[in-house]
């Protein structure tokens, strides 16, 4: 136990220092190829910082553990908007970009919405399955096809920039290498040796699902936009945490889905849904109504957070 409690710390400070490489790099990426820093957060950061999700759901769903994999994505999603957007939001408030108030979070909104439609199945004799069968799977897949194509338009159409970018190319690619990795093992450290502490305690896979691992995983996106914020990169953090939620979605969960077949939600109950459909409601509204996501809006929904994993835990 005292040992994986230093594995713990090890990868808390991996994780740090990455996020920090990360930011530095994939902005410097940015402005060497004169493309706006949203895009590298929807993209290299985005799909970066999610590995450690798509890691843990191949390796649950070879494992068989069906609620592991469906937690992951939808406790990670949670986080990222509830938890990692209200601290980003608390540190400084989150301006909104016309762009991603127009496209992206409807095109985020639309497929949390999917995704509920496609968890819960109702049988012709009135029974509910909470399932993600491969046609699902397939169907979600095809939605991030549509969100590629999104990226690729803005890329065609972006805006030119005239501030020099700290670093050359080369650097900057070796910079985010070198974040990714770190983030990642990072990652990996923390998530195994807190599942670890968790299961000598006796807790669930659903618990830890949406608790620990969620969490773990999600924490490369905590400390990238805990930087993000602090270095003022506010386009890198929003794109960052649009980008990781579909992305969770749509690969994290599809992929594994799509390739080793049906998974069973038995675990979940009707709070998770709620609260994972609230997290990305709530961001649409504050975006269509103000633009920005305030400090005192991010202590609101940092309290949410607080009373929706006190539920999942102590009930």
């Amino acid at each position: 136990m005292i040992w994986k409690l230093f594995v713990l710390i090890v990868g808390f400070a991996l994780l740090i220092k990455g996020a920090d490489v990360l930011v530095d790099g994939s902005s410097s990426i940015a402005l060497n190829l004169k493309v706006p820093k949203v895009l590298i957060g929807l993209t290299i950061v985005a799909f970066g910082t999610s590995a450690p999700e798509l890691a843990v759901s191949i390796s649950a769903r070879l494992a068989g553990s069906d609620d592991m994999v469906l937690g992951n994505v939808i406790g990670s999603s949670i986080m990222n908007i509830m938890l990692i957007l209200a601290v980003g939001s608390i540190i400084r408030p989150v301006i909104m970009k016309d762009n991603t108030i127009k496209k992206e979070l409807p095109l985020h909104l639309i497929l949390s919405l999917l995704l509920v439609v496609l968890i819960i199945d109702v049988t012709l004799d009135g029974n509910v399955i909470n399932q993600i069968t491969r046609s699902d799977a397939l169907a979600i897949l095809l939605y991030f096809s549509i969100f590629i194509y999104y990226l690729v338009s803005v890329a065609k159409t972006h805006s030119i920039f005239h501030e020099k970018a700290p670093y050359g190319v080369l650097k900057s690619i070796a910079f985010v290498i070198i974040g990714l990795g770190a983030l990642i093992y990072g990652s990996n450290l923390v998530v195994d040796s807190a599942s670890y502490i968790a299961r000598q305690l006796h807790i669930s896979d659903r618990v830890i699902a949406l608790t620990i691992v969620a969490f773990g995983t999600s924490l490369p996106e905590l400390v990238t936009t805990i930087t993000s914020s602090l270095k003022g990169e506010q386009d890198l953090l929003l794109g960052n945490l649009i980008g990781s939620n579909i992305f969770n979605i749509c690969i994290v969960l599809g992929l594994p889905v799509a390739i080793f077949g049906t998974i069973e939600a038995t675990g979940f109950n009707l709070i998770d849904i709620i609260a994972f459909i609230l997290s990305s409601v709530i961001l649409m509204v504050v975006a269509k109504t103000k633009a920005t996501v305030s400090r005192k809006e991010g202590i609101i929904m940092l309290l949410i957070f607080v009373i929706y994993y006190s539920l999942v835990i102590f009930l």
